[in-house]
C-alpha cells in the first residue's frame, strides 16, 4: 500500500503537507516524496528512502527549503515518488496509489512506440512514470486519467499537481479511496481520513469510485462523477487502516470491535483472558473480550522506541528478526495462563509460529488463536499486499499442499462448510504450535463492515473480484 496527502491553500501549506503525510507512515514502507509549488520558483520536489528512519526524520532538515501554497506528498510501499513531468499540457506533478499488474505489457506498449523512461525502481520501471505516460497520451489531464482507467490492469488513485491547484482520481473500482478535508482557506486530498483531525481539517466529502475532481483554495468540483461499480478492498478495514481512520464512513476501529465480537459469538472456548496482538489485533480483541466477558491482558508489549516497523525491511530473513525483537513476552502475565489472541490475519504465519514459542517457553498452558478474517487463500491482484510473497508462502496454500501433494480444490478450501475447510484450518493450526485456531466467517466480516457484499472486494478469501 501508500498514502498520499495533498494541499491547495489561500497560504503557506508546507507544514500542512509535511505533517499531513507523515500520517500515512503506517502504509508504505520504501520510499516518501514531497513536491510544492509557487509561482517564483516553479516546483521543487524532494525523495527520500525511508526503509530504516521515518518520514519525519528524513524531510525535517529541508521544510525551510520548500515554499508554495500547492503542494503534495506521498509516502510510497513500492516506487520513489512524486515523479514531475513536462508535457504537451504543461507542467505537472503526480502521486500514485497503484498496483498494476500489466506492468510490463504497458512497459512495452511505450517502446514500441519509440518511447523511453527516466524513472527506474529496483531494475523496474517506475509505475508511476507509466501512469503518468498514459495520461499524456490524451489531450488534456481529464482525458488522460480516463485512460490511466481504461488501460490500467490492478488498481490506481493518484493526485495531480498542476500551477492552478491539485486533481484528485479515486480508482476506477474504488479499491483505495480517496477523501477531501477542508479548513479555513484551504482544502486538502488525502488517503486517509485520520490525516485531518491535528492538521486542522474537517471531512469533506468521500470520493466515490472512478470519481475525479479538481481542487482549488476555493474549494473543489467534480469533472467526473463517480461509477457505479465498487469494489473498495475489506482489508482497509482488517488491517491496513489507522483506528481511528474512515473509509465509506465507516471507522475502522469500531469495524474491528464488530469483527472481534462476531467471532466471539461463535466461540466456546475457556480461557482466563484475551489478548491482541499489536497493533491491529487489540480492536479486534477488545470486541471479543467485552462479547464473552473475558478480561483483557497484554502479554505481549511492544518496544516501539527503536523497533517501530517490522514490516519495514524488505529482506525476509530482517523482517522476521524485527518482529521478534520488537515484542517483549510478560511471563508474569503468562505462565500457567489459558489465552486467546485476536489477530487481524495469518499471512504466512512465521511471526504468529515464533510468538507461540515465545509463550510456551515463558509457561502458557494454552494458546488459541481467532483470526478477524477469512484464510488467505487468494493472491491479491489489485494491492501490493503479497505481491512480494510466492502464492505457496501463504499459510492456507501451505497447508493444502501438505493435504492434496499439490494445490487443488482452492473454493472447497475457501468455503467454511466443507470438510475440506476444517482439515485446513486443523493443519494451519499443527503448523503453527497452538491448541486452537478459528477464522472470521466471510458473512460476518461482511456485516461488520456494513457494506453490501457487492460493494467489497474480497477476492483474497473467496476470489471473487475483477478488473
Amino acid at each position: 500500500m501508500s498514502g498520499f496527502f495533498g494541499v491547495v491553500s489561500r497560504n503557506r501549506c508546507v507544514s500542512d503537507v509535511f505533517f499531513g503525510t507523515d500520517y500515512n507512515s503506517h502504509l508504505g514502507t520504501k520510499r516518501a516524496g514531497m513536491v510544492f509549488y509557487s509561482t517564483r520558483e516553479g516546483f521543487r520536489r524532494s525523495i527520500h528512502n525511508i526503509e530504516n528512519s521515518y518520514f519525519r526524520t528524513k524531510f525535517d532538515a529541508e521544510l525551510p527549503l520548500f515554499r508554495g501554497r500547492k503542494g503534495m506528498g506521498v509516502i510510497s510501499d513500492t516506487d520513489p515518488q512524486p515523479i514531475m513531468f513536462n508535457s504537451h499540457m504543461g507542467r505537472f506533478a503526480i502521486v500514485t496509489v497503484s498496483r498494476i499488474i500489466n506492468l510490463d505489457e504497458l512497459e512495452q506498449y511505450f517502446l514500441n512506440m519509440k518511447k523511453h523512461f527516466t524513472e527506474n525502481f529496483e531494475g523496474n520501471v517506475n509505475p508511476t512514470e507509466v501512469v503518468a505516460n498514459l495520461i499524456c497520451e490524451e489531450e488534456d489531464l481529464l482525458s488522460g486519467i480516463k485512460n490511466v482507467f481504461h488501460k490500467v490492469k490492478g488498481s490506481c488513485s493518484l493526485l495531480i499537481l498542476t500551477p492552478n491547484g491539485i486533481i484528485a482520481a479515486r480508482d476506477k473500482l474504488g479499491r483505495t479511496t480517496v477523501i477531501i478535508g477542508k479548513k479555513d482557506g484551504a482544502y486538502a486530498a488525502a488517503s486517509e481520513t485520520s490525516s485531518f483531525p491535528n492538521t486542522g481539517y474537517e471531512l469533506e466529502h468521500y470520493l466515490g469510485p472512478g470519481e475525479i475532481v479538481e481542487i482549488t483554495a476555493e474549494g473543489y468540483q467534480t469533472i467526473k462523477p463517480e461509477e457505479k461499480k465498487m469494489q473498495v478492498c475489506s482489508f482497509l478495514w482488517v488491517y491496513y487502516g489507522f483506528p481511528t481512520s474512515y473509509y465509506e464512513n465507516i471507522n475502522v476501529d469500531e469495524c474491528r470491535y464488530r469483527c472481534g465480537a462476531a467471532l466471539a459469538r461463535r466461540d466456546t472456548v475457556e480461557v482466563d483472558f484475551v489478548s491482541g496482538i499489536p497493533d491491529s489485533g487489540v480492536g479486534h480483541a477488545y470486541g471479543y473480550g467485552n462479547e464473552r466477558g473475558i478480561p483483557y491482558k497484554r502479554p505481549y508489549t511492544k518496544y516501539t522506541p527503536t523497533w517501530p516497523r517490522s514490516f519495514m525491511p524488505q529482506n525476509q530473513e530482517t523482517r522476521d528478526l524485527v518482529a521478534k525483537m520488537k515484542l517483549i513476552p510478560n511471563k508474569a502475565v503468562i505462565g500457567g495462563q489459558r489465552m486467546v489472541f485476536c489477530d487481524d490475519s495469518i499471512v504466512r504465519g512465521t511471526q504468529l509460529k515464533d510468538n507461540t514459542i515465545d509463550l510456551r517457553k515463558a509457561g502458557a498452558k494454552e494458546i488459541h488463536m481467532r483470526i478477524a478474517c477469512p484464510p488467505l487463500t487468494f493472491p491479491c491482484d489489485f494491492l501490493n499486499f503479497s505481491q512480494s510473497r510466492s502464492t505457496l508462502e501463504l499459510a492456507s496454500r501451505k497447508a493444502i499442499k501438505q493435504l492434496e501433494g499439490e494445490e487443488n480444490h482452492f473454493y472447497e478450501y475457501a468455503n467454511p462448510t466443507t470438510d475440506r475447510y476444517k482439515a485446513m484450518v486443523e493443519k494451519i493450526a499443527e503448523n503453527l504450535g497452538i491448541d486452537s485456531l478459528m477464522y472470521q466467517n466471510l458473512d460476518d466480516l461482511v456485516e461488520a463492515i456494513g457494506l453490501p457484499k457487492e460493494r467489497l472486494c474480497t477476492h483474497c478469501w473467496d476470489g471473487s473480484s475483477y478488473f
